[in-house]
């Protein structure tokens, strides 16, 4: 029997020939029923989703950028049902770290004809990401880079904002791993990661895997434009742990106490301030359809 497909698809933003093209490339699959769900913000997509798993959806194609990604994951995790990515973000940091290309075509042959591989979702205070998630720095950079710097400037919104914040104060940071003291001091950025590349292509964590059941941990001391050179400077060039200014782990559980309220973000969408974090690994939550033999 033909499956059930839902498409949920961010309808601001544009990839390869657009929607309709999207339509065509569907009809040319073996699709049984088709549900259709657009959303003007991503916040709205996991009420469609959810919608369309009550409606018997057995492969759910995402299109949109890493937000959108990050909702529909919240909403899919521990469904088994499959979920493809069309890339139509401005990072598309998930889909760029599963060697899914910026080609609608592809996207959509990897959907229907790829691998099927369980991967793993952090959760931070009660919600799922797929990328990374982060507090101070790295956060303010992400909420400062407004929605219409991202669709002009793509990726250089985020350099832009970073100027802006690198003077920003230390801010005491409490942290625990699987439940022993790990970092107690003054630090600009606390950031997890459930894969290495993050905002702006930089390979912060060099082992990180999507499928091994753990976390990323990092916590930057960096202040200042010099500082921050040399932090990046280290990412691009040799391995993150080894700059005076990281320091990394990895851990299944994390807690978070800060001196003062902070913006987080997960996936590249800024949440509220908030001065305590509790995060863990959810191994396995998600299935994602991934580049295969003859996909990709």
């Amino acid at each position: 029997m033909s499956p059930t497909v839902a498409v949920i698809a961010h309808s601001k933003k544009t990839f390869g020939g657009g929607l309709d093209k999207l339509r065509i490339l569907i009809a040319e699959q073996d699709v049984g029923k088709l549900l259709w769900h657009e959303v003007p913000k991503s916040k709205k997509a996991p009420k469609q989703v959810r919608k369309a798993l009550k409606e018997g959806a057995e492969l759910v194609l995402v299109w949109g950028g890493d937000g959108m990604v990050q909702r529909c994951a919240d909403a899919l995790a521990g469904s088994g049902v499959p979920m493809a990515v069309l890339p139509a973000g401005t990072a598309n940091l998930f889909a760029a770290n599963l060697d899914i290309p910026q080609d609608l075509d592809e996207a959509v042959r990897i959907g229907f004809h790829g691998v099927r591989k369980k991967l793993d979702l952090g959760m931070l205070n009660g919600e799922h990401f797929a990328v990374m998630a982060g507090a101070g720095f790295e956060a303010e950079m992400i909420a400062d880079a407004d929605r219409g710097s991202k669709q002009r400037l793509g990726r250089l919104a985020y350099f832009g904002t970073a100027v802006r914040h690198v003077g920003g104060p230390l801010v005491p940071m409490k942290i625990k791993v699987d439940g022993a003291s790990w970092f107690d001091g003054e630090a600009s950025c606390l950031l997890l990661g459930n894969v290495g590349t993050i905002t702006g292509g930089i390979e912060a964590f060099d082992d990180a895997r999507p499928d091994d059941g753990w976390l990323e941990v990092g916590v930057s001391t960096a202040q200042g434009p010099v500082q921050w050179a040399r932090v990046i400077g280290r990412m691009a060039t040799g391995r993150s742990e080894d700059s005076p200014f990281v320091r990394i782990t990895r851990a299944r559980k994390i807690t978070a106490t800060f001196g003062s309220s902070l913006t987080y973000e997960l996936d590249g969408g800024d949440r509220d301030p908030t001065s305590k974090i509790k995060a863990r690994v959810v191994p396995g939550a998600l299935t994602v359809c991934v580049p295969g033999p003859g996909t990709a």
